[in-house]
């Protein structure tokens, strides 16, 4: 699960830093129509300009913080027979899958699980916990290797960059509207915008964002049914319902935030089954055993 918390709270960070470097830079009072209203063209292509901006660099440094937040070493030279057939194993797949070969890189860490991302399909990144290389047999690593593949084969991440993109200029949107009504309502200002109005626009945007990761977290879970089909497709279902019995199996420590829902493990249920990236384990498989 890290991909997505990666790269949703990557976006977040770079959003609120363009919102505020706009706002010190003077470019929000163009909002201010005359001094009076909020001019709403403006806004919404200020909006979608910040929000696909956020995404997108977001997209563009994927790999480049995962690897930092994980620790991940990229697999150069081969230096055993594990990662001679990690690598070997990832290169046959993507060939199946029609994508150029990934980079291939392992992280330390007692959990297994694996993640995939990278603003370009032909040039993504596919890395496993050392933890999942120890747990789990040759055939089960192929099958996670086969599901992270098939992410990147299915474009995941570049409509993740589109559907955040259309929740951020939203977001931004309905926040600078929020902050203009306070402002003129509850603290009567006639004219400009006063603190009010910024105070709100950021409180509001921060509360909208995080009830707007629910249509984001929906996606997400919906590419993992996909992402385990195209498992199924590469390698058989066997494998790939086999490797998710071996997850449901352990102990579920999520990835650092960030990367959250990238990973391949799952989530409960609940109320906060509407913030989880992954359906439960037993959904995902009861949806394989229809494939097979």
């Amino acid at each position: 699960m890290k991909r997505i918390m990666l790269f949703v709270g990557t976006n977040l960070a770079v959003l609120l830093v363009l919102s505020m470097t706009m706002r010190l830079l003077g470019i929000e009072s163009l909002l201010d129509e005359q001094g009076v209203g909020l001019d709403m063209t403006s806004l919404l292509i200020y909006a979608a300009v910040i929000g696909f901006s956020g995404s997108f660099i977001s997209l563009l440094i994927s790999k480049w913080t995962a690897k930092r937040l994980t620790g991940a070493q990229v697999i150069e030279q081969p230096k055993n027979d594990t990662e001679r057939w990690l690598v070997s194993t990832v290169s046959r797949l993507a060939k199946q899958a029609n994508i150029g070969m990934p980079e291939v890189a392992v992280y330390q860490s007692p959990q297994p699980n694996a993640f995939a991302t990278g603003a370009n399909r032909n040039k993504a990144l596919v890395a496993v916990s050392t933890g999942l290389m120890q747990s789990m047999t040759q055939d089960e690593v192929e099958a996670v290797l086969a599901h992270e593949v098939s992410h990147i084969a299915n474009g995941d991440m570049i409509t993740m960059a589109l559907i955040q993109g259309v929740v951020n200029t939203f977001v931004i949107v309905l926040s600078r509207v929020i902050g203009h009504v306070v402002d003129r309502t509850v603290f009567k200002t006639e004219r400009g915008h006063g603190p009010a109005f910024w105070i709100t626009s950021i409180i509001a945007e921060l509360v909208l964002a995080f009830l707007a990761s629910i249509i984001v977290m929906w996606f997400s879970r919906q590419r993992e049914y996909r992402a385990d089909a195209g498992a199924a497709s590469l390698v058989g279902a066997p494998k790939m319902i086999a490797a998710l019995q071996r997850l449901a199996g352990t102990a579920d420590e999520p990835l650092p935030d960030q990367l959250h829902a990238f990973g391949i493990s799952g989530g409960r249920a609940g109320f906060t089954a509407l913030f989880m990236t992954h359906p439960p384990l037993e959904d995902r498989i009861n949806a394989l055993r229809g494939v097979r």
